[in-house]
């Protein structure tokens, strides 16, 4: 069987849990801890990067920062997973969803504007793919509206927007760190503080309520309670599992765009003749190659699709159920206009297997079965 996902693995994730043992240091805020915050700051030129426990954790910061009050509301597309929801209804928001566009899945940013009330508190630029949001334009309409803009860029390690990196764009961006990402550490994620003053706020949040970072850099003599917090520190174990990857994180993501690339190179005869609907990068935005996917022309298509591949030994799987068709999405939020595009396009995707050190051969063979399923 071609698995659809198969985590990263460098050759030293061991070895430095390893050395996070020996240290003595695996409750979090560790070397590796460190390092790897260091290396998202450096390499995103971002202002404050701190680990979370997953991308889920970092969205319920970001939204606890945005302090948000019951009744106030948040924009989001319904095309994305539950943890943008959640993480919303966590801090009391009401839900309101946005169509997508049809040509990238993100949030059609010329629908915004109407959904926009006097309870709108938080926009969501969710980067499906690792493809970004039209930046520009969310942002102008935020700024205009005093509206705060959260980017879910779960998928979207290492993608730039005309070439600044996604997750430091908007007011915070969440990343995410999943065994399913490009790089892993198995459950965790990182939030981007991309304005200064809610620095000292995130780290109190982060650390159960307590000022206990500022003890750490001695900027106090002793730690106390001093806000409301939670637990959103990972394992120092984790961490030194994902530094591993964030080392050769180019590695990684050459391997992963030479699979997509030849994806797209043996499916453009394909699209041409009607077949299928490619992806679109926007022009001025690169993607860091997080899934390869591409539109049948109808569910029924897409399932026997499927169920063929994997009669094959090739697994193949489709994405999102819309969030606002879910049993919570109706509970907890509306749709602001009309349903043009997010329940039509999302039945007909379907995602192919990708991941880093895929083989040629496996490569070859998805390409095949697919082309003998059209014909070809």
């Amino acid at each position: 069987m071609i698995n659809f996902n198969i985590p990263p693995y460098t050759g030293k994730e061991i070895e430095y849990i390893q050395q996070a043992v020996a240290n003595r240091k695996i409750c979090g805020d560790g070397e590796f801890t460190k390092k790897c915050n260091k290396w998202l700051e450096d390499r995103f030129c971002a202002t404050k990067v701190l680990l979370t426990t997953s991308g889920t954790t970092a969205l319920d910061m970001a939204m606890l920062l945005c302090d948000i009050k019951p009744g106030d509301e948040v924009i989001l597309p319904s095309y994305t997973f539950s943890s943008t929801a959640t993480s919303a209804v966590l801090a009391g928001a009401k839900l309101v969803f946005v169509d997508v566009r049809p040509d990238t899945m993100n949030i059609d940013e010329s629908k915004i504007e109407q959904a926009i009330t006097d309870r709108t508190r938080v926009i969501v630029a969710v980067h499906y793919a690792g493809v970004a949001c039209e930046m520009d334009t969310i942002m102008g309409i935020a700024r205009q509206h005093g509206i705060m803009v959260i980017e879910d860029a779960a998928q979207a390690v290492m993608s730039t927007y005309k070439g600044v990196a996604l997750g430091t764009i908007g007011d915070f961006g969440c990343y995410s760190f999943h065994e399913t990402k490009n790089y892993s550490m198995g459950e965790g994620g990182a939030i981007c503080i991309n304005r200064p003053e809610y620095i000292e706020k995130a780290e109190i949040l982060r650390e159960k309520g307590t000022n206990r970072s500022k003890f750490f850099r001695g900027q106090v003599d002793k730690y106390t309670w001093v806000d409301f917090g939670d637990s959103y520190l990972p394992s120092e174990l984790n961490a030194a599992y994902l530094y591993a990857q964030l080392e050769v994180a180019d590695k990684i993501n050459s391997d992963r765009m030479r699979t997509w690339n030849t994806y797209w190179n043996a499916f453009k005869k394909l699209e041409d003749s009607g077949k299928i609907k490619l992806p679109t990068v926007p022009e001025g935005c690169v993607h860091n190659a997080h899934m390869f996917y591409f539109k049948c022309n109808s569910l029924q298509e897409r399932t026997s699709l499927i169920s063929y591949m994997k009669e094959n030994g090739i697994m193949l799987v489709f994405h999102y159920v819309p969030l606002h068709s879910a049993p919570a999405g109706i509970k907890f939020g509306r749709f602001s206009g009309d349903d043009e595009y997010t329940t039509s396009e999302s039945e007909k995707l379907v995602r192919l297997p990708m991941y880093y050190g895929i083989t040629d051969e496996d490569k070859q063979k998805v390409i095949r079965k697919v082309m003998e399923f059209y014909g070809e």
